[in-house]
Order: structure tokens, then C-alpha cells, then sequence
């Protein structure tokens, strides 16, 4: 009786366990399966992403490397549906922006105030440049987009800079000052397609040693 006992116990707790683990929730995913299954979203529900979404999508941005610390980064986040709408006139971009959770622009900026190489150490700052303000802003924006990855979002990087044009069309509509770069558009949401990652590995385009 004893033996039945323990034998009735342990598939009640193999049955628990199966159940528990049914109950879980999905495992989240590895930085390499997020890397890899990144892909341009460009087709959204429209439904709005929450304040947590919004932040922990900027906290990953802000978590890129930077030169020097400077973190030249400076966010501009959308969710009004009037100012949305005003970002683009061509049908294939607004439908984009407009059907978004929220559109995020990512801006550098380009000047700040120090010393240039080799003055004075006691001398006043002067507006030096941000030399590295593109490559820290580009860094910040992968983060994003792998965060909107790994959050089950959708996203998509639609170019701003260097296109002058795009530049100050996007610096004049939402008031960006002159010593700041819009760099990126950033449509972000909750997925209307689903299209598969392009595989992009490339043996022939790696080199080693040299050229």
C-alpha cells in the first residue's frame, strides 16, 4: 500500500509539473535569436503601443555605445495622430506612420559645448562638433529596432539623414533646433504582416588578415 501511495504521488506531481509547464510563459527570446530575426515591419494594426513599451524601447536605445560618453542621442516620440499624419505626403510612407503604434525620430546633436583638441584646459567651452554623432545615433537606432524585435513588435528604419532635403522638411515640421540632425524615422507597432528575415550570410564578403 505504501508503494501505491508513493507511485500516486509522484504522477500527481509529474502531473503538476506538466501542467505548470504548459502554463509558462514563453521563453524569451536570446540575443542572437532577436539578431536574427530582425526584419523591416512596414504594415501595422494601428493599435497604440503603452507608456512601458514606449520607455523600454528608449531605455534600449540609450543602452548603445557612444563616444567619449557624449550620448549625442535626442528622441522625438509621436503618438498624436494629427502631427502622424503630417510626417509624410506619399501614400507609402504615411500609411506606415499613420497605421503605427507610435513613430519615434532619432536625432543627434551635432554640436556641444567644450574645448577643441589641444586648448587650454582652463579656457571658457566653446560649441565644439560632435564628431561621432552619426555613429552613436546609428547604434542607438539597431537598439531600438532589436528591442522592437525582442518586445514582439514591428519596425522599420526609414532614412532621414543625409538627404537635406528629408532634413529639413522633418527639422522645420517638428521644430528641431539647427545644432540637432534628425537621423532616422522610426515607425514602431504592433505587426499587420509577417514577412520572413532575409538571410544575409555572406562568406564571400568577409576577408581576414587583409584584404
Amino acid at each position: 500500500m505504501k508503494r501505491v501511495v508513493v507511485l500516486l504521488s509522484a504522477a500527481v506531481m509529474l502531473m503538476v509539473a506538466v501542467a505548470c509547464t504548459k502554463n509558462e510563459a514563453p521563453a524569451q527570446k536570446g540575443a542572437l535569436d532577436v539578431i536574427k530575426a530582425r526584419t523591416s515591419i512596414r504594415s501595422f494594426t494601428g493599435e497604440k503601443l503603452t507608456e512601458e513599451q514606449i520607455n523600454t524601447l528608449l531605455d534600449a536605445a540609450m543602452a548603445a555605445p557612444t563616444d567619449a560618453n557624449l550620448q549625442p542621442w535626442r528622441f522625438i516620440v509621436i503618438t498624436d495622430e494629427t502631427v502622424k499624419s503630417g510626417l509624410y505626403e506619399r501614400e507609402r510612407h504615411k500609411k506606415m506612420v499613420e497605421t503605427a503604434g507610435a513613430v519615434i525620430i532619432v536625432c543627434g546633436e551635432t554640436m556641444r559645448m567644450g574645448r577643441p583638441h589641444g586648448a587650454d584646459p582652463d579656457s571658457e567651452p566653446v560649441p565644439v562638433p560632435n564628431n561621432y554623432w552619426f555613429e552613436d545615433c546609428s547604434a542607438a537606432t539597431e537598439n531600438l529596432l532589436l528591442a522592437a524585435t525582442a518586445l514582439d513588435l514591428g519596425a522599420v528604419w526609414l532614412s532621414c539623414y543625409p538627404n537635406e532635403r528629408i532634413v529639413e522638411r522633418i527639422r522645420t515640421y517638428l521644430g528641431i533646433p539647427e545644432t540637432v540632425t534628425p537621423l532616422a524615422i522610426v515607425p514602431v507597432g504592433i505587426p499587420a504582416e509577417s514577412p520572413e528575415p532575409k538571410q544575409k550570410w555572406d562568406p564571400e564578403k568577409i576577408h581576414y588578415d587583409k584584404w
